[in-house]
């Protein structure tokens, strides 16, 4: 009704109605609008009255009217906007059922929650679990002798990062002398002082500074952490002899041994994961006397205070540790501070 109105306002002016008469006709539809959005149309038509009596000063009127027709327009476009976006009184009016029912005073006695957590709960908690940790070991830095091992750990978390525990390895059965060592041998005439492992146990501190996520296969959300463990314990070795074997038989001597390593764990759910450690022994090593037994008597050369190299040499086994995880319980809780 309202651009019905403006059309015929306009139809009017067009049709040669005085250009006074037109800007008391717009002046009278803006001063029409009501508080309810309405223009009064009986107050526009006794503005467009007064407009025809008062027809002097065409000129004068012709700058008028432009300028009422604009106000007009811009009251008139306010007035659309309001009807279009009348906010939540409208839609009350229209569907009460959606109107929104809030009764500020009951809102205002719920008990307010003044901690709010932005960060992600950790995806696998370790706290009072115990992690079973079977593995294969790999040797890494000697190229004589491979002392591959099947290996255990136990660890117990105290806390969310740091754990204590045992871990053992039985190398016996799989001590390999390389084909190296015999090729040098025959060939150059040479002997490398070598030795081979029995077992070894440690007891560990394992500390987790770091965890995370990753994408994988576009479709998967890998969590993992990584560690640092240290420890100590016992190594049980010997020397394998290459420069007397006929008198030379080597037991197996347990020595001490510290221990320290790296390890990347990676979850697939909650309770089991993939493990990749290296973990470097150190220990004081006890080699073959490479002295010339030539000239020994045989008496001498089956002296065992002969066989070992009275020097003791610093010596780091150095192991990459495959294997998998399991924490127990397999559950847990998550309990939030209060």
């Amino acid at each position: 009704m309202i651009k019905t109105r403006i059309g015929l306002l306009v139809a009017a002016a067009l049709c040669g109605l005085p250009a006074a008469a037109i800007a008391q006709v717009a002046a009278g539809a803006e001063g029409a609008v009501s508080a309810d959005g309405v223009i009064d149309a009986d107050g526009a038509v006794s503005a467009s009255a007064e407009a025809s009596a008062g027809a002097e000063g065409e000129g004068a009127g012709a700058d008028a009217a432009v300028e009422g027709a604009a106000e007009g327009e811009e009251a008139l476009g306010d007035l659309e906007a309001g009807a279009e976006g009348g906010g939540l009184k409208q839609i009350c009016e229209i569907d009460p059922d959606a109107c929104p029912k809030i009764v500020m005073a009951e809102e205002a006695k719920k008990p307010l929650r003044a901690h709010m957590y932005a960060v992600q709960q950790i995806y696998a908690l370790r706290r009072l679990r115990f992690e079973l940790n079977p593995y294969w070991a790999f040797t890494l830095n000697d190229q004589f002798v491979d002392h591959t091992a099947p290996g255990l750990a136990l660890n117990f978390y105290i806390i969310n990062v740091l754990a204590v525990g045992v871990n053992g390895n039985y190398y016996s059965p799989f001590n390999t002398d390389k084909a190296f060592n015999a090729d040098v041998r025959r060939a150059a005439r040479v002997g490398v002082p070598i030795n081979e492992y029995d077992w070894s146990a440690a007891f560990n501190i394992t500390y987790v500074p770091a965890y995370g996520k990753f994408a994988g296969f576009q479709d998967f959300i890998f969590h993992w952490d990584a560690y640092v463990v240290l420890g100590g314990g016992l190594i049980s070795t010997r020397p394998i002899p290459v420069f007397d074997p006929d008198f030379r038989n080597y037991t197996y001597e347990a020595k001490p041994a510290g221990n320290a390593g790296l390890g990347l764990r990676v979850f697939f759910n909650r309770w089991f994961t993939a493990i990749l450690e290296v973990r470097d022994h150190i220990y004081q090593e006890r080699l073959e006397n490479q002295a010339d037994t030539a000239r020994l008597t045989d008496e001498q050369r089956a002296n065992k205070d002969n066989w070992f190299d009275p020097n003791k040499r610093l010596t780091n086994h150095v192991q990459l540790q495959a294997g998998v995880s399991i924490f127990l319980p397999f559950s847990f809780e998550y309990r939030l501070p209060k």
